[in-house]
């Protein structure tokens, strides 16, 4: 059986943990993916729109912390999500050599609609456990990252 985007799914690993985990990973994440499909953005775009609405602007740098990325990446997320009119550059009020990436109506608004979808994307995968399960997976991953 092949997945939507017509490649071969991968096997399902037998019992190792990291592989599970990771398999899993990646099955909710090309879901999240195809759920930005109608908006024409990538996964980066949409976290770093996401990023940027939730602060209501924020500096190259700290979209580049919370992504993970180069900050030359992150000027490149920027440029794209700019030319889209989801986000503006102004001037950082409290740093004038700063400048604060701000979103406009339309990107503040579309944050919310992929926020609504991402949500849905999550509640539609989880669907598969019981309520007590999720939490129990919730638990156990907390478990897991905790330093």
């Amino acid at each position: 059986m092949t997945n939507p985007r017509g490649r071969e799914p991968e096997r399902v690993p037998e019992s190792d943990p990291s592989d599970l985990l990771t398999h899993a990973t990646r099955g909710l994440r090309r879901r999240w993916a195809a759920s930005l499909e109608p908006w024409g953005l990538a996964p980066h775009e949409a976290r770093a729109l996401r990023v940027i609405s939730d602060s209501d602007g924020a500096r190259l740098s700290d979209i580049a912390a919370h992504l993970r990325i180069a900050p030359r990446s992150a000027t490149e997320v920027v440029d794209a999500l700019q030319e889209k009119s989801l986000v503006e550059r102004t001037p950082d009020p409290t740093d004038r050599r700063a400048v604060l990436a701000v979103p406009t109506d339309t990107g503040r608004a579309l944050a919310e609609e992929i926020g609504a979808a991402r949500l849905q994307v999550s509640r539609d995968y989880f669907s598969r456990l019981e309520p007590q399960e999720q939490d129990q997976l919730a638990a156990l991953l907390h478990r897991l990252i905790a330093d």
